[in-house]
């Protein structure tokens, strides 16, 4: 048995639009940014981090790829590279010969069958003998702890950098469903803008990304104010650097329209959820994960609009990648799992 579990790895992949988290062996062994750098001749130069660091710096001769857009493969070549390679940041190696990967890899609700296909081919071309999926919000429910092959309805909300992922849960399947592509790059996009019409300023996607991070907010009525950020620039029209301070205030003003899409999302899903399961979320609440969980206020303003409770997962950010782990050790016992 012990040759035979040195044969073979076991994986469990969260192929997410901002970042890729790899488990294995209940640890997460990966965490980086979903980016590559190519060099000439499809040349892999850098992932994860590193290629992070050079996004927005490189010349000629070196591009930055994110190959997961809206949730989903947006190059193929780029996405094979980086999954490739993550995997072998994360396992253990051999000198000898490589040993048999088994893969479970999570997907958005809404994918189509080529987009299906697209990861399966991606996951075979990097080595992977079996590959099994998983809907985003069925392993976010399992990374919260959530029964969710018991008769009862739960209804988790995943707003990741691609999608947002809207699903009520019952009987270990997915009984409504909404997968829209406003989520945590569409904040960040949303404030690129802001600062490009209300200041004049021009700053790039890290930037934005910082501010969503150090002041981003879904509402102005917060409790733990942060202080202001200051961003810094060249202006539109001179050239010349700038200096803007951003409150929370006016973050939450420009996500407005992003996050109003995401809470008519929800409102939808919950219309269309059978009586009896409507009358569970009403009592047990409606649990949120991924990234845009963390926005300061959102689970606030989403509960005075829908008048249901939101609770936030313990660890946002990892809740898909560990219930993603969960489905690898019960890929016999799930029967919702994608073969």
């Amino acid at each position: 048995m012990g040759l035979f579990s040195f044969l073979r790895k076991e994986i469990a992949i969260d192929l997410g639009t901002a970042n890729t988290i790899i488990i294995e062996n209940d640890k997460i062994v990966v965490d980086e940014p979903s980016i590559v750098a190519i060099g000439e001749g499809n040349k892999l130069i850098a992932i994860g981090n590193k290629a992070r660091q050079m996004h927005g710096k490189t010349h000629e001769g070196i591009k930055t790829i994110r190959p997961l857009r809206d949730g989903v493969i947006a190059d193929f070549l780029a996405s094979e590279l980086m999954i490739r390679e993550m995997i072998k940041m994360g396992t253990s190696k051999s000198k000898f010969f490589s040993p048999s990967l088994k893969l479970v890899i999570c997907i958005p609700s809404g994918s189509t069958e080529v987009e299906i296909r697209a990861v399966r081919d991606s996951a075979e071309h990097a080595g992977a003998r079996e590959v099994y999926m998983i809907y985003e919000p069925m392993a976010a429910a399992l990374g919260m702890g959530i029964d969710v092959e018991a008769p009862a309805g739960n209804m988790v909300v995943d707003i990741g950098g691609g999608t947002t992922e809207i699903a009520v849960i019952s009987l270990g399947g997915i009984v409504s469903n909404r997968s829209i592509k406003f989520a945590g790059d569409d904040f960040t996009q949303d404030i690129q803008e802001y600062m490009r019409h209300q200041y004049n300023i021009k700053i790039g996607e890290r930037t934005a990304e910082k501010i969503k991070i150090k002041v981003g907010a879904a509402t102005a009525d917060i409790d733990d104010i942060p202080e202001k950020f200051v961003v810094r620039g060249p202006h539109q029209m001179t050239a010349l650097p700038i200096e803007i301070p951003v409150s929370h205030d006016e973050i939450a003003h420009c996500l407005d329209k992003t996050i109003a899409k995401i809470e008519s999302a929800i409102i939808n899903v919950l219309e269309k959820t059978p009586p009896e399961l409507y009358a569970d979320i009403h009592e047990k609440g409606i649990f949120l994960a991924g990234g845009g969980a963390l926005l300061r206020g959102l689970d606030k303003r989403l509960a005075e609009k829908t008048n249901m409770k939101f609770y936030i997962a313990e660890d946002p950010l990892h809740a898909v990648a560990r219930g993603t782990g969960i489905a690898l050790k019960n890929v016999d016992k799930f029967k919702f799992l994608i073969r």
